[in-house]
């Protein structure tokens, strides 16, 4: 995220080209449109940021070159660029766009693969997992948010891959908000799609997927195991629950989050004010494994299992 600012515009067009050759958009879009508005949110800010920085800078140098020479004209409308843009990105804490952009730049920089420079992360997520099914504890609960959902797949795939899973402790997977589909909707994803295959037929693992259809940027009751083309018979995982923020939040805290796109994203990991099936501190620091705690339970309704995944790159 410390790209300098022509970076960044290269990142968006290589990115917005990756989707697009992927075929991916119109896909994605028939599977849930408000996380791909939210993908196209940043798309859309920074090419709008740049056309008022063109268009503001072509102004000015067309009136000072009735005082400049043009050479000097244009080195000042290049100038204006420069700093509205330097502005733009240090107002980015406001509204995120540079920030998103960077983030799904990231993901898609090897056309849905993991990027280099996360592979050693996620094999000391998979070490330190491992160590812990070492230990005497009563469950061993991975949980990824957003982005984090995938690689939390990845890293347990990684694992399984080393080692049997132990019977004890139990081992359990909760996903919040998952974005899974954004990347296994890309061509080279076929190896995060074999993960998540290997994961959901894992014996002895439970999991848990948690999405709400009030929070715009997941892709709400979307089963990822179905969408990446690796459902079938026998397969059962994940269960699919939704948060229902409309029920576990109070009137007056929806009205607070109402245009808070973001923090709704969140809340996920934040205190509900009428929790329901799903509260994260129950789960995680209550006396029940997921197991237990869901034992019985059936997906919500409505879930959506149209499979989106790409070829083969």
């Amino acid at each position: 995220m410390g790209q300098g600012l022509v970076a960044t515009y290269g990142q968006l067009a290589r990115t917005v080209w990756t989707y697009a050759r992927a075929r991916a958009f119109w896909r994605l879009f028939g599977l849930r449109k408000g996380p791909m508005i939210a993908a196209l949110y940043p798309v859309a800010v920074l090419a709008a940021e740049l056309i008022v920085a063109l268009v503001l800078a072509a102004l000015v140098a067309r009136m000072v070159t009735v005082l400049v020479p043009w050479p000097v004209a244009a080195l000042i409308g290049l100038a204006i660029i420069w700093a509205l843009l330097l502005l733009a990105r240090r107002l980015d804490r406001r509204i995120f766009a540079w920030y998103l952009i960077h983030d799904y730049a990231f993901t898609a920089s090897e056309g849905g693969r993991a990027p280099a420079a996360l592979r050693p992360r996620l094999a000391e997520f998979a070490e330190r997992i491992e160590r812990a099914l070492a230990e005497p504890w009563d469950e061993v609960l991975v949980v990824g948010h957003s982005s984090g959902a995938h690689l939390a797949v990845m890293a347990l795939a990684d694992l399984m891959r080393r080692r049997p899973l132990p019977d004890a402790p139990p081992l359990a997977l909760l996903t919040l908000g998952q974005v899974m589909p954004m990347v296994t909707a890309l061509k080279g994803a076929s190896d995060l799609r074999a993960d998540i295959g290997q994961v959901a037929r894992a014996p002895g693992l439970t999991w848990v997927d948690v999405t709400a259809p009030g929070d715009g940027c997941s892709f709400a009751l979307c089963d990822p195991v179905a969408v990446a083309g690796q459902g079938g018979p026998g397969v059962t995982k994940p269960l699919i629950l939704s948060a229902a923020f409309s029920q576990t939040l109070s009137p007056e805290r929806l009205k607070a989050l109402r245009h808070r796109y973001f923090r709704l994203h969140f809340q996920y990991l934040c205190a509900f004010d009428r929790p329901g099936d799903y509260d994260y501190f129950s789960i995680t620091a209550g006396p029940r494994t997921l197991a237990d705690r869901f034992a019985g339970r059936r997906s919500s309704p409505a879930v959506v299992r149209t499979v989106i995944a790409a070829g083969p790159s």
